[in-house]
């Protein structure tokens, strides 16, 4: 499950290449909450929005099901996935348990070019939000999720990087379906906070910011169940 990789639409030959283009386009349209959790997505109404055959349309869905935008559930066809408030909810608890135990693993051990390999990220989801346009939130949560697989990989535990590998999966999902306003300014403030903590080997500091920081992300959850659009508005065809 992987909202994150994302590939532009372009010229691409038929079939595959055009599941693929129509892949982009819905999920642009859920990471951009113009499809609301839980809304249908009808084999033949997105194969018909798209001038393409069912077959096309049932490949676009399949890999945005793989990707964990989309359930498919047998005999009843594809819907936008709707983690529960709770489910959710268990996804940041799992986070608060872990990361704080990441922090403190990276100050027993941590380079200069570790600290310049976080800056420059920092960098990057920098140039991230100052974009405007399709897949621009969609990136901006990417390269927020890769600030927290980027500490993992550097506390030195392949197991906890595995772990937080499915945990930010989830994370993204749940930030792209019900987040406000994706990963916002002040959650890249906050992980240069984390970096300066870091930077001065500062455990206890860095467990509290990290700690605080997840607490923000959840707080700009928004649960509730929104109607959404119709799917050929959401596309905006």
């Amino acid at each position: 499950m992987n909202i994150i990789d994302a590939s532009p639409l372009g010229h691409r030959d038929a079939g595959e290449d055009r599941s693929q283009a129509i892949r982009d386009r819905l999920r642009d349209a859920i990471v951009d909450r113009r499809l609301a959790p839980g809304a249908k997505l009808a084999e033949s109404e997105v194969g018909a929005l798209f001038d393409v055959s069912r077959t096309v349309a049932r490949a676009a869905l399949q890999m945005l099901a793989f990707e964990g935008l989309v359930r498919i559930e047998r005999n009843r066809g594809a819907y936008v996935a709707d983690p529960s408030p709770d489910e959710a909810r268990q996804v940041f608890a799992a986070r608060r348990v872990v990361e704080p135990g990441i922090v403190a693993a990276i100050c027993t051990r941590i380079s200069p070019v570790d600290v310049a390999t976080l800056r420059r990220h920092l960098g990057e989801e920098r140039n991230h939000m100052d974009r405007h346009g399709p897949g621009a939130r969609r990136d901006e949560i990417k390269a927020s999720g890769d600030f927290h697989l980027l500490l993992a990989t550097m506390s030195g535990n392949a197991i906890l990087r595995r772990f937080m590998e499915e945990l930010v999966a989830r994370s993204s999902l749940v930030i792209a379906l019900y987040g406000r306003s994706g990963a916002s300014s002040c959650g890249h403030q906050e992980h240069g906070g984390i970096v300066d903590a870091l930077e001065k080997a500062d455990a206890e500091a860095a467990r509290t910011l990290v700690l605080r920081h997840i607490d923000h992300i959840e707080a700009d959850l928004d649960l509730r169940r929104n109607a959404g659009l119709a799917l050929r508005d959401a596309l905006e065809l």
